[in-house]
């Protein structure tokens, strides 16, 4: 089981205040030892994987942001998102398969050479709403994502969605293939709220039997 996290900042401000293959990218990877890896912006990776590359681990939480312009707080014009992350190829192939800031690749693999068991992405919220130093919140429901990918045709592998506020089930990954997706955020905008740097944290695990 692998854990990367996310932090989602939403930050309002006021007049006054300051604050391929077929379908989607998904790869048959048959050799070698039984492994899982996840990736979620930033990683590490030794080489590639389709060159004898091995996975490393990054500790890096990276993180994406908006600030809401006051005339336009709770219109309910959704506010794209950027994040901090500058993770734009995938270590699959160094194939340049995302577009920082405005993308934050999320990927990986489960690999069991001889078995057919699959692999389950799930997202966790730290809670069910972000909130600032005030008290004050914002649903985690406000915050969605799209899915793509350089390259990519059809259903993505990890596709688009909102979150729930809980735990919820993103993707399978079938066993021994490399998945990825490249998310685009954004803020729904969709209530007035208090100025304030409003923040919740993500958290993304892939586990197997």
């Amino acid at each position: 089981m692998k854990r990367r996290e996310l932090t989602t900042v939403a930050s309002v401000v006021a007049l006054l205040a300051a604050a391929p293959l077929a379908l989607a990218y998904t790869v048959n990877i048959n050799s070698g030892t039984r492994a899982i890896y996840l990736q979620v912006g930033n990683g590490s990776f030794t080489g590639t994987y389709s060159g004898g590359g091995t996975p490393g681990v990054n500790a890096t939480i990276n993180k994406v942001s908006v600030s809401v312009p006051a005339a336009q707080v709770g219109n309910g014009t959704a506010q794209q998102m950027t994040s901090d992350s500058t993770q734009a190829v995938s270590f699959y192939d160094n194939y340049s398969f995302c577009n920082p800031p405005t993308q934050v690749y999320i990927g990986g693999f489960y690999r069991r050479p001889g078995t057919t068991g699959n692999a389950t992405l799930t997202v966790t919220t730290s809670a069910a709403n972000l909130v600032d130093a005030a008290g004050d919140t914002i649903p985690f429901s406000q915050i969605s994502w799209t899915s793509s990918g350089n390259g990519d045709t059809g259903t993505e592998v990890i596709p688009g969605g909102t979150f729930t506020g809980g735990t919820q089930t993103l993707a399978t990954f079938t066993g021994n293939t490399w998945n990825e997706s490249c998310h685009t955020f954004s803020y729904a905008n969709a209530a007035s709220v208090a100025a304030g740097t409003y923040t919740g944290r993500a958290t993304y695990t892939l586990s197997a039997p």
